[in-house]
């Protein structure tokens, strides 16, 4: 009887902490390289004064070089100020255990693509490519992010980093403090 409920313990910790299988929307070897990205995560969604602001993350990986895919939505009926990307962009990751971590954009500028849709909104999207720095990778692993600074080319925003987040968009939960927790180990 020890040996069944020793058993039945040891199976329901497995499963437990087992971690889930990573989803790729891109999965790429051939002649050229390899290039893997995880699916879009919704990190932040805002809503004021009838402007929406959706942030994305997917983390890929181009022949072992690890870099974050950054996907900022905003959509309004009113005039929608661009934000840039550049060489000089950065993305401070304020970090639980008190660690800031940096990453860098590429160099190559981005102000977004502005579309106008059937409904009377405009929609700007931006995209931005940030790769990480070797000091502070390890860190993202260990400890959930509290808050997130994105520097633009002509300003900077702050954003608080939630626990958990019921998008208003889909219905989904989306746990955006524990993403690069749970989603290194699918570019390594």
């Amino acid at each position: 009887m020890k040996q069944l409920i020793t058993l039945t313990f040891f199976l329901l910790t497995i499963t437990a902490f087992a971690q889930k299988p990573c989803e790729y929307s891109a999965n790429v070897n051939d002649s050229i390289g390899s290039y893997k990205v995880t699916n879009d995560y919704l990190i932040s969604e805002k809503y004021f004064g009838g402007t929406f602001d959706y942030i994305f993350f997917a983390l890929a990986q181009t022949d072992g070089l690890p870099t974050l895919n950054l996907q900022l939505i905003q959509k309004s009926k009113d005039f929608i100020k661009a934000n840039c990307f550049d060489k000089n962009s950065k993305i401070f990751l304020q970090l639980e255990n008190g660690k800031i971590v940096t990453l860098m954009h590429i160099d190559r500028e981005n102000c977004g693509t502005l579309i106008h849709d059937d409904k009377g909104f405009d929609n700007r999207i931006t995209t931005g490519i940030f790769m990480f720095m070797k000091d502070n990778y390890e860190e993202l692993k260990k400890s959930p992010v509290s808050i997130m600074r994105i520097k633009y080319l002509t300003n900077i925003e702050d954003y608080i980093v939630k626990r958990e987040l019921t998008s208003e968009l889909n219905g989904k939960v989306y746990k955006p403090n524990t993403y690069f927790m749970e989603n290194m180990r699918c570019v390594e």
